[in-house]
């Protein structure tokens, strides 16, 4: 009996031990969580500046040259003509070139139709040159000297016409807006120009140089000052031609706009 107590004992105990390890064996655990990594810093690449417009392209001329001979005339055109870029900006400088060349053809054929033949005349002609006055730069400031003969005149007629282009921004520029708004800045110019021409024509006709918007119309910036031009008989006689004068942007800081192109001239 007490072998057979003994048996049953260990028999029990041996059961408990093996439930014990079963237990440990089949209890669940957890899988470590994953580590939440930090979101990714995206690393910015330097931006390259774009190249300047005027940089990309170079100015050059279209010569333009017609004959006719009922009645005789001659025209002998230069078109200025910006190549190396198919820019809008760039196209427009030329078509604007060559629009102002058609328009000045255009008012000469007009003269030369409606003048009686002329015998022994050798006819009518047109000439029309283009300077480009300003430094290099965005800035295409240019001036055309035209002049015309019509068949029977005393003498040939010389006028100038003027555009400054903003290459960059596109767009013609105007002489009010190179100064402060409001400012009075035609007497600040004029008051120069009286000065200056006084002192080289005694018999000036002073009111071609009056402080009014039509008599201004002919300006180029260059790199020594704003040029005004006076075509012929604006402010002297015929004899004496067209005038000039160069007004240093330095007599001008008290009207020039602190934002404006003419600004990049002054003393710092």
């Amino acid at each position: 009996m007490k072998k057979v107590k003994s048996k049953r004992v260990i028999f029990i105990l041996i059961g408990t031990l093996l439930l014990t390890i079963i237990a440990c064996g089949t209890g669940t655990s957890e899988l470590p969580t994953a580590t939440t990594l930090p979101p990714a810093t995206q690393t910015s690449l330097p931006t390259s500046t774009a190249m300047p417009l005027y940089l990309s392209v170079s100015l050059g001329t279209m010569p333009l040259k017609e004959e006719g001979s009922s009645p005789k005339y001659s025209i002998d055109a230069q078109v200025p003509v910006l190549k190396g870029s198919d820019d809008p900006r760039v196209n427009q400088f030329n078509d604007e070139m060559a629009l102002l060349i058609q328009q000045e053809i255009g008012v000469f054929k007009d003269n030369v139709r409606e003048l009686a033949p002329v015998p022994g005349s050798n006819g009518s002609s047109l000439t029309a040159k283009y300077s480009l006055l300003s430094g290099p730069g965005n800035i295409m400031s240019i001036k055309f000297d035209i002049m015309k003969y019509i068949a029977g005149a005393a003498h040939p007629g010389t006028h100038s016409r003027t555009l400054t282009y903003d290459l960059e921004a596109g767009v013609d520029m105007s002489l009010q807006g190179l100064f402060i708004s409001g400012s009075n800045y035609l007497q600040v110019i004029s008051d120069y120009c009286l000065l200056k021409l006084k002192s080289t024509i005694p018999d000036l006709f002073s009111t071609g140089v009056d402080p009014v918007a039509a008599n201004y119309q002919s300006w180029n910036i260059t790199p020594d000052g704003l040029l005004i031009t006076f075509d012929e008989y604006q402010v002297a006689a015929y004899a004496l031609g067209p005038q000039t004068v160069v007004i240093p942007y330095s007599d001008l800081k008290t009207v020039i706009n602190p934002q404006g192109p003419l600004a990049a001239f002054l003393p710092k």
